[in-house]
C-alpha cells in the first residue's frame, strides 16, 4: 500500500497478486532472464554418475545370474558323466565281455569233444575280438585238461575254421606271439612261482609227496612252460580251464580250486556267475547247474 496525497490507493503488486511481470516488464533481457531453463535442442542431457553405477550394477547382477546357470549346468553334465562312467564300470564288473564269453564256449565245446559246435564258437570269437594266436593259445592249454586228442581235433577245427574265411575274404588279425620264457630262472623256480601266486599260497600236499614226478610237471610244464607264456592273461586261462573243467565229468575238486584261482586272478563273484549263465545259454543246463553248485560252494567258504 501507499500515500499519495492523503488518500490511501491499492495496487495490486506485480507477481504477487496474479499480474503477469513479464507484461508489465519491457526490458528484453530481463525478459530472456526469467524464460525457464531448457536443454538445447537436439543435445541429449548426460547422465549422471548415479545412473551409471545403477545401470553397471544391473548388468553385472544379470551376468552373475547367467554364470551361476552356466556352472549348475556344467554340474549337471558332470554328475551324469561321472553316473555313466560308474555305470559302465559296474557293467564290466558284472558280467564276461564278449572275447571272454567267447574263451568259454570255446574252452567247453574243446573239452566235450563237440566239434560242430566249436566251429560256430571259434568264429564268434573271431568276431568278437579274439586274434588268431589268443585262440590258439587256449586250444594249447586245454590239452593240460581235456587231453591232446581233443586239444589236437580242436586245433584241426580252428585250421578249417580260418581257411573258411580266409576263402570269404576275411582277414583276422594274427596277435603276438608269445615272449621267450625268463632266463633268469630254472622252469620249476618259474612254475612254483607262478602256481604260488595263482593259488595264493605254496602249494603242497600228500599226493605231491606220493607222486613228486606230478609235482614237477604241474610246476614245470603247466605252469612254466604254458602259464608262463605272456599271450594270454591269467584271468583269460582261468576262464577257459574253468569252462573246459565245467563241461567234463567226475572233475569237481580240480573245478572248485580253480574256482579260487581264478578269484585271485581278480575275477569277481558277479562275472563267475556270468561264467555260469554262458554255460547255460551256450553249452548246456547240466553243465551250469553243476558249476553253479560249485562256485556256490567256493563261495560259502570264503
Amino acid at each position: 500500500m501507499s500515500h499519495c496525497g492523503g488518500r490511501v490507493s491499492r495496487h495490486k503488486a506485480s507477481g504477487v497478486h496474479g499480474v503477469n511481470l513479464k507484461s508489465k516488464i519491457q526490458n528484453p533481457k530481463l525478459i530472456d532472464l526469467m524464460r525457464p531453463l531448457h536443454p538445447l535442442k537436439g543435445v541429449k542431457p548426460k547422465r549422471t554418475v548415479c545412473h551409471d553405477s545403477v545401470a553397471v550394477a544391473n548388468k553385472e547382477a544379470v551376468l552373475m545370474k547367467k554364470l551361476i546357470v552356466l556352472l549348475a549346468l556344467v554340474s549337471v553334465i558332470i554328475f551324469n558323466l561321472s553316473c555313466m562312467s560308474d555305470a559302465q564300470t559296474m557293467n564290466n564288473d558284472q558280467t564276461l565281455n564278449a572275447p571272454q564269453q567267447s574263451i568259454v564256449t570255446i574252452a567247453a565245446f574243446t573239452a566235450n569233444g563237440d566239434m560242430e559246435d566249436l566251429s560256430a564258437a571259434l568264429n564268434q570269437g573271431l568276431d568278437a575280438g579274439l586274434t588268431v594266436n589268443e585262440i590258439k593259445e587256449v586250444l594249447v592249454q586245454l590239452y593240460a585238461y581235456a587231453g591232446f586228442p581233443r586239444s589236437i581235433n580242436a586245433l584241426n577245427t580252428f585250421m578249417s575254421v580260418l581257411k573258411a574265411r580266409e576263402a570269404k575274404g576275411i582277414k583276422d588279425a594274427a596277435g603276438r606271439e608269445a615272449s621267450p620264457l625268463s632266463t633268469d630262472k630254472s622252469r620249476l623256480e618259474l612254475g612254483t612261482e607262478i602256481q604260488t601266486r595263482l593259488a595264493g599260497s605254496p602249494v603242497a600236499g600228500e599226493i605231491y609227496t606220493f607222486a613228486p614226478a606230478i609235482d614237477q610237471f604241474l610246476k614245470s610244464h603247466l605252469f612254466a612252460d604254458i602259464f608262463g607264456r605272456d599271450n594270454l592273461d591269467f584271468q583269460s586261462r582261468e576262464i577257459a580251464t574253468i569252462a573246459a573243467l565245467s563241461s567234463m565229468k567226475g572233475v569237481n575238486s580240480q573245478l572248485q580250486a580253480h574256482f579260487r584261482i581264478g578269484m585271485n586272478t581278480g575275477l569277481t563273484k558277479a562275472q563267475m556267475n556270468s561264467l555260469v549263465s554262458v554255460l547255460k545259454s551256450k553249452v548246456g543246463k547240466p553243465e551250469a547247474d553243476n558249476a553253479a553248485e560249485v562256485l556256490n560252494k567256493v563261495l560259502s567258504n570264503k
